[in-house]
């Protein structure tokens, strides 16, 4: 167990380094660095303060040494300043952190909640017209791109009902808990509805090819009752593509949020990266992104650990294979 963890720490480490060095060459290369945005929003800049502004942030290096120069400060906990709030990076990230958090949890709950009955349902009567019906349900959740599912959501529960607030976190001037609430059923909505399709069709097909095994209808032979074979036997061996599935998502629902985040004024992390990537703020961009590439990896190390609690069969050096 030991040994599988640092082997996995050490492998997430080499993949972060990698993707930081990635995401920084790209933002380098992206034009308009912070002192030309400055340059261009005040004339009496002269060429040599620019010059001087750019050697004193380190912007007249090659990008290969400036990289080296921020995985040095990355290194000891230091990711620098950002550019449009003018603070730390880390105090900057870490409420954002949260915000999306409390989408992504509370989607993924929901999802969840209602894909794995409804896709256990499907798969226990094919073909029917129940079935039809979930199949259109689910393509019709999976074909609708996020920011129009948002738009047709503020026009309904908004605009039209006036029931839900079309955007922000909070009301000005009353704020609290409930407040806070009433404004997070909106993006929620969005992105459950967003995943809970693709979730409701890879559990109908893993559960409709647990019950062709040998061993269904071996307990089905034995006299054991429907509910049983298809609680004990079938759907535990049916989570297991699952697992997969939910881990590999925790990264997509993230993009997602950006999409949702920016939509519905959400200040999560997916809002923050949209924000810094179009003011050109380097170094918030570049931590934000890197936080997607450990969410994955966190959720592909969840998944390990779920095939050994699923199945006795797998062990974790299995699983890691």
């Amino acid at each position: 167990m030991f040994r599988y963890v640092i082997g996995r720490v050490l492998e997430s480490l080499i993949v972060l380094l990698v993707v930081s060095f990635a995401i920084y060459g790209l933002i380098g290369l992206m034009p308009g660095d912070p002192i030309d945005l400055m340059i261009q929003s005040d004339p009496n800049l002269s060429p040599a303060d620019a010059k001087r502004l750019k050697a004193l942030h380190g912007l007249d290096q090659p990008i290969v040494d400036r990289y080296i120069a921020w995985l040095r400060g990355a290194v000891q906990g230091e990711f620098g300043y950002s550019r449009n709030h003018g603070r730390l990076v880390t105090n900057v990230i870490g409420p954002r952190i949260t915000n999306t958090g409390l989408l992504l949890g509370l989607s993924l709950i929901l999802s969840l909640t209602i894909a794995i009955p409804i896709g256990v349902y499907a798969a226990l009567k094919p073909y029917s017209r129940a079935d039809y019906l979930v199949n259109l349900f689910c393509f019709a959740g999976i074909s609708i791109p996020p920011f129009w599912l948002a738009l047709l959501l503020i026009i309904l529960f908004s605009v039209t009902l006036g029931w839900l607030p079309a955007s922000g976190m909070e009301t000005v001037g009353k704020g609290g808990f409930f407040d806070r609430l009433h404004h997070m059923v909106l993006p929620v909505l969005a992105l459950t509805l967003a995943s809970v399709g693709e979730f409701t069709r890879f559990m109908r097909a893993s559960m409709l090819q647990t019950l062709r095994q040998d061993f269904i209808r071996t307990a089905r032979a034995k006299g054991v009752s429907q509910p049983r074979v298809v609680v004990n036997h079938a759907l535990r061996n049916a989570l297991l593509p699952m697992v997969t599935i939910i881990a590999l998502s925790l990264g997509r629902l993230f993009s997602g949020a950006l999409i949702t985040e920016t939509m519905f004024s959400w200040l999560g992390m997916g809002k923050m990266i949209y924000d810094a990537i179009l003011g050109n703020d380097y170094n918030l961009a570049l931590v934000g992104l890197m936080f997607a590439t450990l969410l994955t990896l966190i959720g592909n190390f969840l998944a390990d650990i779920g095939y050994v609690w699923l199945d006795p069969r797998v062990t974790l050096s299995k699983a890691r294979t």
